[in-house]
């Protein structure tokens, strides 16, 4: 065997013992875990919370934002009802006129159908209108969203009220302060006219002396 020979089976051998020896060492005591994240601050490192279940989505009610003319609590539970079956709905209206504000809520069934239903129709134009439609959470809610949402609205009606606050029977008292309120707003009328340097004689109004006229009455229908 020649010189280069053995030295390339003393290198083979010193390869052989080196890796039975490594394989012979025992496990290192008290393993560190992999750190997650290293605080900013220095200090130890800290591992994320390991989240057992995923969070369960609850969420069933939507917000519908620009809301058209005539697209109403039945044409929205029509509408969206191709997404799955609606609970209940309601359009934020003024309470004296009765006119919708624009916007409302939705409430389905499967919280699933609510999700898609928000992310098809969000920034979807309907009659000139670009819809506002979101998922809120349930611990966004207001207790009282649904008070009162099955109830058919009817607005005051305000030519009724002045009807009757024309019509209703005054005594002389309220006849003589409805008097002076009118040559009150008569005499400012008059100054108004002088300072603007018109020339016009006002008619005279009727004395405290004179008999009240008679109301006209208008009819209820």
């Amino acid at each position: 065997m020649g010189a280069k020979a053995k030295k390339a089976l003393k290198k083979n051998m010193k390869k052989i013992a080196a890796s039975a020896a490594s394989s012979q060492l025992p496990p290192p005591q008290n393993p560190k875990p992999s750190a997650d994240f290293l605080p900013l601050e220095g200090g130890p490192a800290r591992k994320a919370p390991v989240t057992s279940q995923p969070l369960e989505n609850k969420a069933t009610v939507l917000y519908i934002g620009r809301i058209p003319h005539g697209f109403y609590e039945t044409e929205i539970e029509a509408f969206f009802s191709q997404f799955g079956t609606v609970k209940r709905v309601r359009v934020a209206r003024n309470k004296k006129t009765g006119k919708s504000k624009h916007f409302g809520f939705i409430q389905f069934e499967d919280p699933e159908v609510a999700e898609i239903a928000a992310g098809a129709m969000n920034d979807y134009l309907l009659m000139e209108h670009m819809l506002k439609v979101h998922v809120i959470a349930p611990e966004d809610l207001k207790p009282n969203l649904w008070k009162g949402f099955k109830c058919n609205f009817k607005p005051v009606d305000s030519v009724q009220i002045e009807r009757r606050q024309h019509n209703k029977e005054r005594t002389l008292e309220e006849h003589r302060k409805m008097l002076q309120k009118v040559v009150k707003r008569d005499q400012k009328r008059r100054k108004r006219i002088a300072a603007a340097g018109i020339e016009y004689e006002c008619p005279e109004l009727v004395g405290n002396t004179q008999p009240v006229p008679k109301r006209i009455k208008f009819s209820e229908d």
